[in-house]
Order: structure tokens, then C-alpha cells, then sequence
């Protein structure tokens, strides 16, 4: 039972991991060329934040109770779009000092 439950959630991870836009981009932004975008990409946090804000005002209006499932996925791409920002920060930065240390390695020699 536990072992196809965790090979049901291996294949819901993949899945999503390779067909959700949200997650599609951040993968981008985690490549070395895409490292400079994690900043910028923090501002995509706001309009998850306001549609979040608009559908519990919904609810509380008297919409659909599965509206909530709307908010929690919101509110989960916009923490993850606020997390890429920092991470990236510290990604660019190991990667440039790599970059620095194996530029100066092959000055020496």
C-alpha cells in the first residue's frame, strides 16, 4: 500500500514538475544562464498574492467552498516565486566565485 502510494506521488511529482508553468519557469531561472532572472521573478509573486486575496473574498461572498484549493495554489506559487529570488542570489554568487577561482587557477599556470 505505502509503496504504490509513494510511486503514485513520484509520477504526480513528475507530472507536474514537467508540465506546470510555474514550475517550468523557476527550472529556467535555475540554469546559469536563467540565475539573473530570480530577482525579477519575485514581482510574479504579486498578482498570485492578489488573485489569493480576490478569491477568499469571493468565498466570503458566498462563492464555491473549492475555491479554497484556488487560494492554497496561489499562495504556494508565490512563496515559491518569493524563495527563488534569494536562492538565486546565492547560486550566482558560488557560481561566480567558481568562476573567478578557475579563471585565476589557469593564470597561474
Amino acid at each position: 500500500m505505502i509503496r504504490s502510494l509513494w510511486a503514485l506521488s513520484i509520477h504526480i511529482r513528475a507530472f507536474l514538475r514537467r508540465y506546470m508553468p510555474t514550475n517550468i519557469l523557476l527550472d529556467a531561472i535555475r540554469t546559469r544562464r536563467g540565475l539573473k532572472w530570480g530577482v525579477p521573478a519575485m514581482l510574479l509573486a504579486v498578482p498570485y498574492l492578489v488573485i489569493a486575496s480576490t478569491c477568499t473574498k469571493l468565498i466570503d461572498n458566498g462563492a464555491p467552498e473549492w475555491m479554497h484549493l484556488i487560494v492554497l495554489l496561489c499562495i504556494w506559487n508565490a512563496l515559491k516565486f518569493f524563495w527563488i529570488g534569494p536562492v538565486s542570489l546565492v547560486h550566482l554568487v558560488r557560481t561566480d566565485a567558481r568562476k573567478r577561482r578557475a579563471h585565476q587557477a589557469v593564470q597561474r599556470l
